[in-house]
């Protein structure tokens, strides 16, 4: 989903974003799922990162989201971006101290101007979850 004048073209998550000479960004630790020994885990520090497209002045935000969607786990202050046409930003959200309690799928929420626009899952497991994600056809046993 986008709004006429901004596009979110992806979404990343990181341990870590240092700016580097140049005005480069550099991403520490990208991942997408957390899998740990065992849960509840509290993540220290990381990040979301948005890329947009578009042009105009924003206002957005991230959330994430419990697995049931209802409840929320921790928001971003909203943010106020500025594009100028055919322009493209780079927004960095920090969390620290983040307790995500249970297994489940999250939900990273990504709004602009109060729109909903992506969602990505986050599966937080740990080792007592993680043979029950596995997908069927990589539980096998060969016998000889």
């Amino acid at each position: 989903m986008s709004i006429p004048t901004l596009k979110l073209k992806y979404t990343l998550l990181c341990d870590d974003v240092r700016i580097e000479m140049g005005n480069k960004i550099s991403l520490m630790g990208i991942f997408q799922n957390i899998m740990v020994e065992k849960l509840p885990v509290s993540l220290i520090k990381f990040a979301v990162i948005n890329h947009w497209e578009g042009q105009g002045g924003h206002e957005t935000e991230v959330r994430i989201l419990a697995p049931d969607k209802a409840n929320l786990v921790v928001s971003s202050q909203p943010t106020k971006i500025e594009l100028a046409e055919g322009g493209f930003t780079d927004n960095v959200s920090f969390f620290v101290n983040v307790v995500f309690p249970n297994a489940g799928t999250y939900w990273i929420q990504t709004i602009a101007n109060t729109v909903v626009l992506d969602e990505v899952p986050l599966i937080v497991a740990d080792q007592a979850n993680i043979e029950a994600m596995r997908p069927a056809d990589e539980i096998t046993e060969t016998i000889n």
